[in-house]
């Protein structure tokens, strides 16, 4: 669970950059290579970012309310159908 730990951490911090961009004064560009970066990470993470996103749309939740620990329990529930 290590990687969608990781992918999970990084998925929260690209949400919080992409909701700077769209408030008044936008980011500077500190900010804007940092989602560059994050965005490139979260190639190394490939199925992990999946069972992140479809655990909050499954959970209908933003992924700043989501833990490692719900991804866990949602994805084996997924297993047990």
């Amino acid at each position: 669970m290590q990687t969608v730990s990781a992918a999970l951490n990084l998925l929260k911090r690209q949400s919080e950059i992409e909701a700077a961009m769209k408030q008044p004064g936008g980011i500077r560009i500190t900010e804007e290579q940092e989602l560059i970066n994050l965005r490139r990470r979260l190639e190394n993470y490939p199925e992990a970012m999946r069972a992140v996103i479809q655990a909050v749309h499954a959970l209908r939740r933003p992924i700043s309310d989501v833990t490692e620990k719900d991804v866990e329990s949602w994805a084996n529930i997924g297993k047990a159908s």
